[in-house]
């Protein structure tokens, strides 16, 4: 199948992050059963509503738990780890799960630096691109230049720690995987381990996947603006290599599914929330119920720092979600998507998988 799972093991409203965790284990060993391709973990930090801060950890329990489909991160940040260590993480639970392992690796901690110090921001009209909305870009600079952002960033490296250039972090991991490093990753060197770039724009993450022959993610769910450029980028800077022959896309996108419009959008309405607390900097609030949602009185404000995910969201019965889906992996000719859901109770969540898998293969 050409779906795959983005979990980031939310934590709900009066939940915990052991109930989190143990529904991610459930979800995962439905999601094999409906024939899901792979089964993805996040990596976030100081986030009160997500569970799935450690991935690799995360992956081995996912991996243990299940016995066929793909297991990998949905980033790992290169920014918080050597290559060594990663290369080393992932190599264990390849020697124990060979050939079932993705690594996916991002560098949002880099660009959120970058952007903290970049000047100026340009705004473009909504589009609409062979039936898939383009909505206007979110202004990041004013997210990475938040304060708790910088605190945050001091915490995750050891104190005058420099990130190499993302790069050399990316040329380093492929040495160490394949051997052709002046050290020897153990367990790592020789895993069946199959490398992922994420990336959010047409920038650097696109480039070094394209530049090394690697499969690529461009992230709709959370940079929809910019998802076309990064696509194209990606393509014109691919060179064949031993991993790929020709390009290989995956785009992400945000879903929730019930058997009518009218159920899924009340699943769905804890997500507006959701957004507005990663945009303002308190990091993703633990996930409401749609009662909570129900309570919160918008302003015009808010409504503008959230309103291109909450556009961009596929929300509907199974045959409107998988229309579309086909639309968003036409216009950017995915080979396959990351499909992302969250909702309050875990059982509509399992549901809305299971409501999706069936209309995608019934189409």
């Amino acid at each position: 199948m050409t779906l795959s799972i983005l979990d980031l093991a939310p934590i709900v409203s009066g939940g915990t992050a052991a109930e989190a965790l143990r529904n991610t284990l459930d979800l995962a060993r439905k999601a094999e059963g409906y024939g899901y391709r792979r089964y993805w973990l996040a990596e976030h930090h100081f986030a009160p509503g997500v569970a799935s801060s450690a991935p690799a950890v995360l992956i081995a329990l996912v991996a243990a738990a299940t016995s066929t489909i793909r297991v990998g991160s949905g980033a790992v940040q290169l920014g918080h780890q050597t290559p060594l260590s990663v290369v080393e993480q992932f190599g264990l639970i390849d020697a124990l799960h060979p050939g079932r392992i993705d690594l996916g690796i991002g560098r949002s901690g880099q660009r959120r630096a970058e952007l903290a110090v970049s000047a100026g921001f340009e705004s473009k009209p909504a589009e609409i691109v062979d039936g898939l909305l383009i909505p206007p870009p979110f202004d990041w600079s004013r997210l990475a230049k938040h304060p708790h952002l910088a605190h945050y960033a001091t915490l995750l490296q050891q104190p005058g720690a420099q990130t190499p250039d993302f790069a050399d972090q990316i040329d380093d991991v492929l040495a160490f995987l394949h051997g052709t490093h002046d050290a020897h990753a153990v367990p790592g060197e020789g895993a069946a381990v199959q490398v992922w770039i994420l990336g959010s724009s047409g920038g650097q993450s696109a480039q070094v996947a394209g530049e090394r022959g690697l499969p690529f993610v461009a992230n709709y769910h959370v940079s929809p603006s910019s998802v076309l450029e990064a696509v194209e980028a990606y393509r014109e800077a691919f060179k064949p290599s031993t991993e790929l022959a020709e390009p290989y896309v995956i785009v992400s996108a945000d879903a929730v599914v019930a058997e009518d419009e009218v159920r899924a959008r009340e699943l769905a309405k804890g997500y507006d929330l959701w957004v507005r607390s990663i945009r303002t900097g308190a990091g993703a609030m633990p996930y409401p119920s749609p009662a909570e949602a129900d309570a919160h009185v918008w302003s015009d404000a808010e409504r503008e720092l959230v309103q291109d995910r909450v556009d961009t969201r596929f929300v509907g019965s199974p045959r409107q979600v998988a229309d579309g889906l086909r639309v968003l992996r036409r216009v950017t000719g995915a080979d396959e998507l990351l499909v992302t859901t969250i909702t309050y109770e875990h059982d509509d969540r399992v549901r809305s998988y299971e409501l999706l898998a069936e209309a995608w293969n019934h189409q």
